[in-house]
């Protein structure tokens, strides 16, 4: 069987090199952000200093919201190369549907956080980030199923094969 370019190659350098996809780096920001704003969280609603715990995990989300904003641009140029009409297609979209959707939460989230006192933490806010990193859980998921199993990025299988050869020659003694 071979397989062609399609979803491999990229449109633009903007996208990353060859293999090198800019995307999934990209969204550890938003990751790591909207995580590290449900720990505060959880030391704001049980711990003593429940102001600078609130407060941080206010930034965090904000760093979150700008972070996915960015890796979007990204995605939606990796999802510019997949061929129409195919599973991989179709996955983009619901992983793209998913995480458009987590930041619409997010960005409700914050609003609930100004409309009070950012340095006061809120069950009702902490529950909508579990909900948010919930569908980002299952995104997640279909993103590495867009990476690792239809391959959308990533280098032939003739490319990577390069990584499996041996260059040595084994000698027995």
């Amino acid at each position: 069987m071979t397989v062609d370019s399609n979803g491999k190659q990229p449109k633009t350098a903007l996208a990353g090199p060859y293999g090198h996809p800019f995307h999934p780096v990209m969204v550890t920001v938003p990751i790591g952000a909207w995580v590290a704003s449900l720990i505060f969280d959880i030391v704001a609603l049980t711990g003593d200093d429940d102001a600078t715990f609130a407060r941080g995990a206010y930034w965090l989300i904000c760093i979150g919201i700008i972070g996915a904003l960015v890796a979007a641009i990204f995605g939606v140029l990796d999802l510019l190369i997949i061929p129409r009409g195919t599973p991989a297609f179709r996955t983009g979209l619901t992983h793209m549907a998913l995480n458009l959707t987590v930041v619409v939460l997010f960005v409700v989230n914050l609003g609930i956080r100004a409309s009070g006192d950012i340095d006061e933490a809120s069950a009702g806010a902490f529950i909508l980030s579990l909900v948010a990193l919930a569908l980002l859980s299952f995104s997640g998921w279909l993103g590495g199923k867009l990476a690792y199993r239809y391959g959308v990025r990533v280098a032939s299988e003739q490319t990577q094969q390069e990584g499996f050869t041996s260059n040595q020659t084994h000698t027995t003694g």
